[in-house]
């Protein structure tokens, strides 16, 4: 395939955009070469700017779970834009949006809308601490909440320390208020809550996580977090800003059957356009302004375009329950054929899937932490990303991220990516 017109515009954007993106991993810096920019999208198919059609398998990370340009999606924003695209005043699809995702999300009573993913993790843990009067947050290595400073931790130097700031301007001020752990280590939670006992607002944890490839919680950990918190008055949060909506109608907390005390939204909830929520029980949600105390605030928020991008989605999943077991199956029968070829070749791997979320990991340990995410071979899995990238596969250009699968995906295109994986699979010993 050919990528002039990409590389092209790569170079004209990285003069006047910092490294050429408006998110650090389109670049393409973990796996080498010019990223592709995207014309337009229909379906299960991007079509970039050289006229290439490339399957995708990243659904913009998420929220196309029914494919690009959905014509409900598509329709709903045009109509709304005719009448205006932004009022910052109230306006009645928000009170709609809301009724819908309250009816079908488990355990929340009211949710407030925001702008992007990071801004609800962000609004939670404010709202956490500002309920329960209390500063220190726990989160997991490989668990990504979005850009805000509390979230930008790396370890500390040991199990029982806070983390330290893994970005410039994040002040040790903030890191010390952020506790890090191992994903699926519940024993290492119990250490830090013991050391810190009295002092911990919140743990926040995304359920499945999408941010280290996709990684399941092991049987029995959320059920031990939520116990943790339960005793030692910790609300729980649930980022759902890739699971809600797409593992199921109700999220994560359906699927698994665990409650948390406040869930962020993003991704599905917006329908393509820039949206995030997040959700509680009356009691913890009264404490935002303008009922209490907690200063919580977005001019754009609750957008009508977005709202309407995103109550027409929810519609659709509501009205289509069955795309849930559809996805699911399309994707246990991609893990099937990829594991038969990478085995088939002697390729070390392992894969972890569920509902549409799956990664493929080029390692022969058990992937469940940061840690096993981290010891997979990289310079495969850049092998594998370009070789795939040029039989016309688009799949996350990086080895710690999830594939996200949209129902738009058929058979064929599953069977296609296989035929694909077979031809360049003999590169990936070299």
């Amino acid at each position: 395939m050919l990528y002039k017109r990409s590389s092209a515009l790569f170079a004209e954007a990285q003069k006047v955009i910092p490294g050429g993106v408006n998110s650090p991993v389109r670049a393409f810096k973990a796996v080498g070469g010019t990223p592709i920019f995207v014309k337009e999208a229909k379906g299960a198919y991007l079509y970039d700017e050289d006229d290439n059609r490339l399957i995708d398998y990243i659904a913009s990370w998420g929220p196309l779970i029914l494919g690009h340009a959905y014509e409900p999606v598509v329709e709903a924003v045009i109509e709304k834009a005719k009448k205006g695209t932004s009022f910052g005043m109230p306006t009645a699809i928000e009170t709609e949006i809301a009724e819908l995702a309250v009816s079908l999300v488990p355990n929340i009573d009211k949710i407030r809308f925001v702008n992007s993913g990071t801004e609800a993790c962000m609004s939670a843990v404010r709202l956490a601490r500002g309920y329960t009067k209390k500063d220190k947050i726990i989160k997991f290595a490989g668990c990504y909440h979005g850009h805000s400073d509390s979230f930008l931790i790396q370890a500390g130097s040991g199990a029982v320390t806070f983390g330290a700031p893994n970005s410039p301007g994040v002040t040790q001020g903030t890191a010390k208020d952020t506790l890090l752990a191992s994903y699926n280590d519940l024993d290492n939670v119990k250490e830090l809550i013991q050391v810190n006992k009295g002092e911990i607002a919140a743990i926040i944890i995304e359920p499945v996580a999408g941010n280290m490839g996709c990684i399941v919680p092991k049987e029995g950990f959320l059920e031990g977090l939520r116990s943790l918190c339960d005793a030692h008055g910790i609300l729980l949060i649930f980022d759902e800003v890739m699971t809600g909506f797409r593992l199921a109608l109700g999220g994560a907390q359906e699927l698994l059957n665990i409650k948390a005390d406040i869930v962020c939204f993003g991704k599905v909830i917006g329908g393509g356009l820039p949206v995030g929520a997040f959700a509680a029980n009356n009691e913890i949600m009264d404490y935002l302004a303008p009922n209490g105390p907690v200063y919580q605030a977005g001019t754009l928020s609750g957008n009508p375009l977005a709202m309407s991008a995103g109550l027409a989605m929810l519609s659709a999943l509501k009205n289509k329950p069955e795309v849930f077991s559809s996805l699911s199956k399309k994707a246990a029968y991609l893990h099937e054929g990829i594991s038969k070829v990478l085995t088939k070749e002697g390729i070390e791997h392992r894969i972890n899937r569920l509902g549409s979320m799956i990664s493929v990991h080029f390692t022969n340990r058990d992937v469940v932490d940061f840690d096993s995410a981290a010891s997979g071979n990289n310079p495969i899995f850049n092998t594998y990303f370009h070789g795939m990238l040029k039989e016309g596969v688009y799949l996350p250009p990086s080895a710690f991220e999830s594939y996200f699968l949209n129902d738009a995906l058929s058979f064929e295109d599953i069977d296609f990516t296989i035929k694909a994986l077979e031809k360049i699979a003999p590169t990936l010993k070299k």
